[in-house]
């Protein structure tokens, strides 16, 4: 007997999202922008002190964890929704504010899951191109779509894969053209780039604004997140979502990394001095990038594209093939200098 049950039109149409992330833990990881060290000790230390039974057989408290965000970023408890990572703020904010046929603009390249959980959603999507080579952000390109049907507008900053940005005075024009829309900036990579729309939310009540400690803060396993807001919004996207998402690991590790400011502070030092390496020896090939502003770089490896990653690959570094929408472009991680090193070593052998 055939199965009649089908679902929604929205879920028939869309393309299954498979991440490549299976057997990844024995080699260098320079394709997912993860930290490429890892987290904190710290981290490990207070989750080491807290597990035990009593704690995993209640639901989760977050007063505490919600109290130490907030001061570390500065805003108030109630302009704060914890999230199971970005992925969870994306979805919240679409579930809150999109409707069925409604318009939401995202870029293209970005992040997968704009488009995701806007086409669960049943939305008409509206894609605002990045031009290559440069691939700058498309600020009048972006401005000329949105029309009085927009009801959200997803912006990573830095955009991933480009690593490219848009600055403040960008961000404040999306937001006077578009008072009706929910307006989400992404910063996952905040950390590297060192500019936020955060302290905007409090004159522009439609601006969203994201962090998450799956990158900078080695966490990407907990799946950890936070999504900003002005007070009377957090209130309408706490009813969109499940009310024990975040898990109590994920909380309690979250307030030990932020307490530990220096590790943060090395890595990113590091991460940067990685990137200045890696951009500088691409020149020295002859390689073109995209001088960009996170813990990325994108390479132009033009019909070399797939056989970079596969030799690299065959050589336990992971990097990340974007050649199938950024016509041979390869997404690196920087990690680290020494990791940066290795890179180049392998990229020297085949140029």
């Amino acid at each position: 007997m055939s199965n009649s049950l089908q679902p929604r039109i929205a879920v028939l149409g869309m393309a299954p999202y498979s991440p490549p992330t299976g057997n990844r833990l024995d080699k260098l990881r320079l394709d997912f922008n993860e930290n490429t060290v890892g987290c904190s000790p710290r981290v490990v230390e207070r989750l080491k002190e807290a597990l035990d039974t009593g704690l995993l057989a209640v639901y989760p408290d977050y007063a505490r964890v919600k109290s130490a965000l907030s001061t570390f970023f500065r805003v108030a408890p109630d302009e704060l929704l914890l999230t199971n990572g970005t992925d969870e703020a994306i979805q919240v904010l679409v579930n809150t504010y999109v409707d069925d046929g409604d318009e939401v603009i995202a870029l293209r390249p970005s992040y997968a899951m704009y488009r995701f959980y806007s086409e669960v959603a049943g939305a008409k999507i509206v894609e605002v191109d990045y031009q290559p080579p440069a691939v700058a952000f498309p600020l009048t390109e972006l401005l000329a779509a949105i029309t009085p049907r927009t009801r959200a507008i997803l912006i990573a900053n830095p955009n991933n894969p480009t690593g490219t940005a848009i600055n403040l005075s960008g961000i404040g024009q999306i937001l006077k053209a578009a008072p009706h829309a929910a307006v989400l900036i992404d910063e996952a990579y905040y950390e590297f780039f060192g500019i936020t729309a955060l302290n905007l939310i409090w004159k522009h009540p439609q601006l969203f604004v994201s962090r998450t400690f799956s990158k900078v803060y080695g966490m990407a396993a907990l799946r950890m997140g936070c999504l900003f807001s002005q007070a009377a919004n957090v209130k309408y996207l706490h009813k969109a979502q499940s009310p024990y998402s975040v898990n109590a690991l994920a909380a309690i590790a979250a307030e030990a990394a932020i307490a530990d400011t220096a590790y943060i502070e090395n890595y990113v030092t590091e991460a940067l001095a990685a990137r200045e390496m890696l951009e500088i020896g691409l020149e020295r090939l002859g390689i073109e990038y995209v001088p960009g502003s996170a813990n990325f770089i994108l390479g132009y490896f033009g019909s070399r594209a797939i056989e970079v990653r596969d030799a690299l690959r065959e050589k336990a570094i992971l990097v990340r093939d974007r050649s199938y929408e950024i016509p041979g472009g390869v997404r690196i991680t920087v990690g680290t200098r020494e990791q940066a090193g290795r890179v180049l070593a392998e990229l020297e052998k085949m140029w």
